[in-house]
């Protein structure tokens, strides 16, 4: 199959769809890879290691797209990638679409067969190409987050760690998952104290096991006194998820009301919508904004910080998908492995995927029925 990994246009993304050692292996299984010049740069990868590799270099992002019957890429096609995709044509990337209607309608409209890396699952329900992503963005969550809390960025001026003889600064954070947990695990690494609300009872459990420290606390969602929890903390932490879906709103705006003034925001979940009511999506070049006098770190691609580990985690992650994917037909590989069926969210110009179809209140069909 011709497989392509063009460069990423969107803002301040410098990952890439796959690194050298990836696209070697797919080589090796005879696979033809077009990568357009420079699209590893921003993950400290050159042209020449891709050529090392096996890959054809091309310089016009169109012949990318014109010859590739696969695309594998990092984030949504972009407004003029839309534009090039064709009928038929397979698009392997993170599409976060639940949000994003009109993004939705120009992929239904092109045709291409849309895979999204946020919903395949493993044999236990666990998202496996979420999870070095969501790991990655809990732990620089809460690094962004002890910077926006310093004075010349709007904050409060509070240092998490405290010193001797003061109390450490108070983090919050909405969602047990990975994302939640890592950002909790470098918090209590900095000396903060550390509040985590997770309404799943077995996850609860879990969660004291690993955190064993004075400093932790987890609480279920019900009997919560947020408006007394809010005026403690000086950092609230968005990383509760529902796959596929729109994320919950877990902060009205009257809500700020009840921070202090210079406290912390750090939304993860704003490419699924947002967890607060006044998340909007930020940039790594202009990553914060203040609302209700509270700074708001609401970047839309935040591992993207850290690209070459992010781009090395991800590729090693995707790589036995795109191999199934190159290796037949795509309705073949859908019945063979329904854990990569989970992920097919548009289909030759139907929307396949249920959460998606839920958040935005239309109508869908199973992959089966269309392809």
């Amino acid at each position: 199959m011709r497989i392509g990994v063009p460069k990423e246009i969107k803002a301040q993304e410098y990952r890439v769809g796959l690194h050298p050692p990836a696209l070697a292996a797919l080589i090796q299984q005879g696979h033809r890879v077009l990568v357009e010049s420079g699209a590893g740069l921003g993950s400290g990868y050159s042209d020449d290691e891709y050529q090392g590799a096996g890959a054809t270099l091309v310089s016009s992002v169109a012949e990318l797209y014109r010859q590739a019957e696969l695309i594998v890429k990092v984030k949504e096609p972009q407004a003029e990638e839309v534009a090039q995709l064709r009928p038929g044509q397979i698009v392997f990337c993170y599409l976060h679409l639940a949000p994003n209607r009109s993004l939705t309608d120009a992929l239904i409209a092109s045709g291409a067969h849309c895979i999204a890396y946020e919903t395949i699952t493993d044999d236990e329900g666990r998202l496996p190409l979420l999870k070095p992503m969501s790991e990655i963005a809990g732990r620089l969550a809460t690094q962004a987050g002890a910077h926006c809390l310093e004075k010349a960025q709007g904050g409060s001026g509070v240092l998490l760690g405290s010193v001797a003889g003061l109390d450490p600064g108070h983090v919050l954070i909405f969602g047990g998952g990975v994302v939640g947990s890592n950002a909790a695990d470098v918090a209590l690494g900095m000396g903060a104290k550390v509040t985590l609300i997770e309404p799943f009872s077995p996850r609860q459990n879990s969660l004291r096991a690993q955190f064993t420290h004075d400093r932790f606390t987890v609480r279920g969602g019900k009997n919560l006194d947020l408006p007394r929890l809010l005026a403690e903390v000086d950092m609230v932490i968005g990383a509760a998820l529902v796959p596929g879906a729109a994320a919950p709103k877990l902060l009205s705006a009257e809500a700020l009301n009840w921070l202090a003034p210079g406290s912390v925001l750090v939304d993860v979940a704003v490419d699924q919508g947002g967890c607060f009511a006044t998340t909007r999506p930020t940039t790594h070049l202009a990553p914060t904004y203040v609302e209700s006098g509270i700074v708001h770190y609401c970047v839309a691609n935040i591992p993207s910080a850290v690209a070459r580990t992010a781009t090395q985690a991800l590729s090693l992650s995707t790589l036995p998908f795109v191999l199934a994917l190159a290796a037949q037909p795509l309705k073949q590989a859908l019945s063979a492995a329904p854990n990569l069926a989970h992920g097919l969210s548009v289909a030759d110009g139907h929307l396949c995927c249920a959460a998606v179809a839920g958040a935005q209140q239309r109508d869908f069909r199973r992959w089966e029925s269309v392809l």
